[in-house]
């Protein structure tokens, strides 16, 4: 992605370099688990982290502070100047429909973080928090993603990931996630599950239409790049990956080929009128 020189987001928290907090010991297998289930989870900004402690008998550590180098402060301006992008695609678009787009924050942190929506340790992925309004991010996720689950990684899956959680920010300001908690009450948890899938894959949705609105920065590959970490992070192939099962009835993001199409439908319309994903659940 081309982004050298254009406007960078003054909504960045930077907490890299601070004291980390506690984070839970010997993640392995449990962590990585939890981390892919979750991955995208911004509807909801669920407390993992704690769940993982738990999980691993409360064995916590405190991360020490560490000084950023070189590659990280590269890192950080690099998300601060996605986040411009997203601020201006999204001012943009509310504007055309008559809405005022309110920015978000972002916050990168190392091993573990306290938000609105509770605790959470980097084993959470990356999320967003309708009760602070932010996203949340452990740029280590990333390593993971690729070493792991053969996403092909590079600038764009990052740039993939922040357009996909500001989506759900998007869809906190038009009152889409609230309408949806209202629509799952009631529901079977199969039922409830499918709204779920529907509001992950707007999210993928609006991505795309991000994407489309600033194809004048992008490099040959980086659609590629998206497309292979949205593919690495559906509910079959995490499943298949974990499991060697697959079972549809417990998905909540979406299967690979469900989050590759809405996320190009979005690139190639560019027009925030065709991401229903609820339409057919309803």
């Amino acid at each position: 992605m081309k982004w050298l020189g254009s406007r960078q987001s003054d909504n960045v928290e930077d907490r890299r370099g601070m004291s980390g907090g506690k984070v839970a010991v010997g993640g392995g297998v449990i962590g990585i688990i939890i981390l892919l289930l979750n991955v995208f989870g911004g509807e909801t900004g669920q407390t993992v982290g704690n769940v993982l402690e738990q999980m691993q008998g409360g064995q916590t550590q405190t991360e020490a502070a560490a000084p950023l180098s070189k590659a990280d402060e590269e890192m950080g301006d690099f998300v601060r100047t996605v986040l411009a992008k997203t601020e201006d695609t999204w001012s943009k678009i509310f504007t055309e429909n008559g809405m005022t787009y309110k920015n978000p924050k972002l916050v990168l942190f190392r091993g573990a973080v306290n938000t609105a929506c509770g605790g959470a340790s980097s084993a959470s992925g990356p999320f967003y928090c309708p009760g602070d309004q932010k996203v949340y991010m452990d740029l280590a996720f990333f390593d993971e993603l690729k070493s792991k689950f053969g996403a092909k990684g590079g600038d764009f899956a990052i740039a993939y990931v922040i357009a996909h959680e500001i989506g759900h920010h998007v869809q906190t300001l038009m009152g889409t996630s609230a309408k949806m908690h209202e629509e799952q009450e009631g529901k079977s948890e199969a039922e409830a599950n499918k709204l779920s899938v529907a509001l992950e894959l707007q999210a993928d949705f609006y991505a795309g239409v991000w994407a489309h609105d600033n194809e004048q920065y992008l490099e040959s590959g980086d659609i590629e790049e998206a497309l292979s970490a949205a593919n690495a992070v559906g509910d079959d192939a995490i499943q298949s990956k974990m499991s060697g099962q697959v079972v549809p009835d417990s998905f909540t993001h979406g299967t690979s080929e469900q989050r590759m199409y809405w996320f190009k439908k979005g690139f190639k319309t560019g027009d925030i009128k065709q991401g229903d994903t609820f339409a057919k659940i309803r």
